[in-house]
């Protein structure tokens, strides 16, 4: 769901960009009681495997197709503040290098697909974990966040371009249709978030920021012979070497990138479709670097898209790491 430059006008846009570098710089501060120098690098995976994810669009009704936003995948894993960096990183990176999402809508793509995924994404997942603890119960709020975080996105941006779109729209009806296609999607994106946190849950639960302190049934019986439920806290695995897990995921978002991205639906996505159903699609205009190299994943400059593909990944690696290395508390125990 990037957004094109040309849909909306400056007010909106530098609005929106306002309101992205306000969060943007709250993320960097709360980042801090999320990171530290063992979980710094799980930030910088994150965001490469978003971007890699996000190349492989899916079909999901008769010429539409859908792709992975990450928003709630990203908080879960590494945090709400943490998550947001994520997505920054890769919705800039997008941005400059493969011409996916305009640039005077920046701002726009970051509010929608990173703060609002995000608050929603991770409201949501707390509030089931609460009343659902347990791997189980993390693995199946995960499936609900992320779901009902994509219409969620969806439908902020049809507010935001009733309010200021460069062409004019029914309100209810393009809601309607945003929100039903991006239900679609939606349902893809929960089961690609549940897949990923339940399977790193299976090797490395301590690194699942979502899944500490949470509480598990716990069975005990009394002198009377009684069975008393309580809750004990989750207690995540020791901290294993870290290199393992590094390198597997790695190879598994290289893999997705660099092959998989191959075999991704060609069909447009959830916008796009609905924006050429309802007559805006036209106001997308042309991106400042829409002629380079690596513009469209490689399409306009020849290069393969699993190349293109793997470049992304390593160009989001570094930023986000970058970034996270900055941002994490210098003066955590290292556990």
């Amino acid at each position: 769901m990037h957004v094109p430059d040309g849909f909306f006008n400056a007010a909106v846009s530098v609005s929106a960009g306002v309101v992205a570098a306000a969060g943007v710089a709250v993320c960097l501060r709360g980042a801090r009681r999320e990171l530290d120098d063992r979980t710094a690098p799980m930030a910088g995976l994150v965001a490469a495997f978003i971007f890699a994810v996000q190349m492989l669009n899916f079909p999901v009704a008769a010429g539409t197709s859908g792709h992975l936003l990450g928003g709630a995948l990203a908080a879960i894993l590494v945090g709400p503040y943490t998550g947001v960096l994520c997505m920054a990183v890769v919705l800039l990176v997008q941005g400059l290098f493969f011409a996916d999402g305009g640039l005077t809508a920046l701002g726009v793509n970051i509010t929608l697909m990173g703060l609002v995924t995000v608050l929603v994404g991770w409201g949501l997942f707390r509030a089931i974990t609460r009343v659902a603890p347990g791997r189980g119960g993390v693995t199946a709020a995960a499936f609900v966040a992320s779901l009902v975080s994509v219409p969620a996105s969806a439908l902020v941006f049809t507010v935001l371009f009733w309010v200021g779109g460069t062409a004019p729209i029914d309100l209810g009806t393009v809601a309607a249709a945003m929100g039903g296609v991006h239900v679609l999607i939606g349902i893809g994106e929960g089961l690609i978030t549940a897949l990923t946190v339940g399977a790193v849950l299976a090797v490395r639960p301590d690194l699942v920021y979502g899944a500490r302190g949470l509480a598990r049934p716990l069975e005990l019986r009394g002198a009377d012979g009684t069975t008393v439920i309580t809750q004990e806290p989750e207690r995540p695995a020791p901290a294993k070497g870290g290199t393992p897990f590094v390198l597997g995921a790695l190879g598994v978002t290289l893999v997705l990138a660099g092959l998989v991205s191959s075999y991704a639906s060609a069909d447009p996505d959830g916008l796009e479709s609905v924006a050429d159903d309802k007559g805006f699609l036209g106001q997308a205009g042309e991106h400042l670097f829409g002629t380079w190299a690596l513009a469209d994943y490689g399409e306009v400059g020849g290069i393969p898209v699993g190349i293109a593909g793997i470049i992304g990944v390593g160009i989001t690696l570094l930023v986000a790491g970058v970034v996270a290395y900055a941002a994490r508390g210098r003066d955590r125990t290292r556990v």
